[in-house]
């Protein structure tokens, strides 16, 4: 196989890290984690929620993370990945999309563009059996958004263990919740993994819920050596 030099788009969140660990393990040099900031918080393309956080999960990981910034906006903030891409001079882009058509064709153009390999590893995972390989695989989650029926206020700030999926899967059945998140039902932050060299500890933090949906707004946060 050829090692491919790699740039991944990453939000902190469990898929964006995952999807970096599991092109690392097939043999390519994961060298740049790229974070997209958008200016709104509406952003079809990008992760919003603690987004600032990012780097410090990078840094966690003990790779070089670069940020760029975003409108927002639907479609033209595609326009401002591919500039960002392009200078990083590497063969492939990782990201995280399970599922979504939108997201994966989007950046399927983007790397034809650019004439480099779109890598997605988690592309076409069943959602429940992709968690439970996260957390059996060591990864520290937590929930910091929900935004969908039967995620309710107590699911903000929860670690993403086995109990939790299980709960995960009983609300897909009864609500079309999916278990990963990726319709934007959830977001998550990874805060430790195995291969990580520190583990983000949370200083402080917030919750915001309309009744609705809500997050977990981070005040924050730092990195403790493992």
């Amino acid at each position: 196989m050829v090692t491919l030099r790699l740039a991944a788009l990453f939000s902190g969140g469990k898929d964006s890290t995952y999807a970096a660990h599991l092109a690392s393990l097939l043999g390519h040099d994961v060298s740049y984690l790229v974070t997209m900031l958008p200016a709104r918080d509406d952003s079809w393309m990008f992760h919003t929620v603690n987004i600032g956080l990012a780097p410090l999960v990078a840094q966690a990981m003990g790779i070089e993370s670069v940020v760029v910034d975003t409108s927002g906006v639907k479609e033209e903030e595609l326009q401002d990945l591919k500039p960002a891409i392009a200078g990083l001079n590497v063969d492939g882009l990782v990201t995280g999309a399970i599922a979504s058509s939108y997201q994966r064709s989007r950046v399927d153009d983007i790397c034809s563009e650019l004439e480099i390999e779109h890598v997605a590893p988690l592309w076409g995972r069943e959602s429940s059996e992709l968690v439970r390989e996260m957390i059996v695989n060591g990864m520290t989650i937590i929930v910091t958004a929900v935004a969908a029926m039967g995620l309710g206020e107590k699911w903000l700030g929860r670690t993403l263990d086995l109990d939790a999926l299980e709960e995960l899967k009983s609300l897909s059945e009864r609500f079309g919740v999916d278990v990963c998140g990726e319709g934007g039902e959830m977001e998550t932050l990874v805060l430790d993994a195995p291969w990580f060299t520190s583990r983000l500890e949370i200083v402080s933090a917030k919750r915001e819920w309309d009744g609705v949906r809500g997050s977990l707004q981070v005040e924050e946060a730092h990195l403790i050596q493992k």
